[in-house]
């Protein structure tokens, strides 16, 4: 089947290769797993969220996390907070950094976030997200886009409601988590409301949920008219997932699944891309849980999780991969 130009998508100028977007994870999207799901097709890579407080006190760790390398590009930034003018002067402050499109965290369900009025609190106050898109707006040259959730909980689902409110204050672009708050990343996604919003909005809409494969991924473009999907757990051990997606949406052809030999080299060179990020220690430590999700269901899967958890370097752990992808 002859490839088309079908699943190109814009925001705010910004031209992307195709409409699959990796989502920002917390302590996922970091840069080498970036890298990884851009080498393999990903139209968008989100980064981890920023706190706009941190960039505010100059943190240290949140200058590295805010890293940007030029072969993942384009890049969205992703801010969270609750102040629109700190928001404001934060985004101000680090908009000559290399990210092509700043997202506002509408989303985010952790209790610790939620707390302060952050992330997924703002549905509950759609006044306040529509002041925060307005202050980014008129401080940055770059497009501001929003990710937000179906609604606080089911007694509150206004994921239409907010979306008209941001695309009123000039977002050029609002992704749709189609669960709620409560609801976490439990549950079934409701892709019904991703379909209300696309009526309701002239911007692009992405939605996210529940897109687990290339099959999943064409489902919901068909079925709610949205402009794009993201992609977030179903990549966790799996950034093949872009290219077999994006491939099955310009040609209709289904790839074949990664060989073991495939899965084992990806685990030994995000392992090298992690080392050469952040040093032995933390390389070594944050591998454990990107090796368990790439060998989750995988013969000898147990006793590599097992062996990992134990090792305290590199060399070890390359050892230990190769030696249990032998069996």
């Amino acid at each position: 089947m002859k490839k088309t130009d079908g699943n190109r998508l814009t925001i705010g100028g910004v031209e992307l290769e195709n409409n699959v977007v990796l989502a920002p994870m917390a302590g996922v999207t970091d840069l080498p797993f970036r890298l990884l799901c851009k080498e393999q097709g990903a139209g968008l890579i989100c980064m981890e969220m920023i706190s706009a407080n941190a960039i505010h006190f100059n943190n240290k760790k949140t200058d590295e996390l805010m890293e940007i390398h030029p072969d993942e590009m384009p890049v969205s930034l992703q801010l969270f907070g609750s102040n629109p003018k700190l928001m404001a002067e934060s985004a101000k402050r680090i908009e000559d950094r290399p990210f092509s499109i700043l997202d506002v965290n509408m989303g985010c369900p952790v209790n610790k976030v939620v707390n302060n009025g952050e992330g997924g609190a703002l549905m509950k106050n759609p006044k306040l997200a529509g002041e925060i898109v307005n202050a980014l707006v008129k401080a940055i040259n770059k497009p501001v886009t929003v990710k937000i959730r179906k609604g606080f909980d089911d007694g509150s689902v206004n994921a239409v409601e907010l979306a008209k409110i941001v695309e009123a204050n000039g977002a050029a672009a609002v992704a749709v988590h189609a669960r709620t708050r409560e609801q976490k990343y439990s549950g079934k996604a409701d892709w019904d409301i991703i379909k209300k919003v696309k009526a309701a909005v002239k911007i692009p809409v992405i939605g996210n949920g529940d897109v687990t494969d290339c099959f999943s991924a064409k489902r919901m473009l068909d079925e709610t008219g949205c402009d794009g999907i993201m992609i977030g757990r179903a990549c966790q051990g799996n950034p093949w997932i872009f290219r077999e997606v994006t491939h099955y949406l310009e040609t209709g052809e289904i790839l074949a699944r990664p060989s073991i030999d495939e899965i084992r080299e990806m685990i030994l060179r995000h392992a090298r891309l992690q080392l050469e990020c952040k040093g032995e220690y933390i390389a070594v430590r944050e591998m454990r849980k990107h090796i368990s999700w790439y060998t989750a269901g995988m013969p000898h899967s147990a006793k590599l999780r097992g062996m990992i958890n134990g090792i305290e370097n590199m060399a070890e752990l390359e050892a230990c991969v190769r030696e249990c992808f032998m069996q």
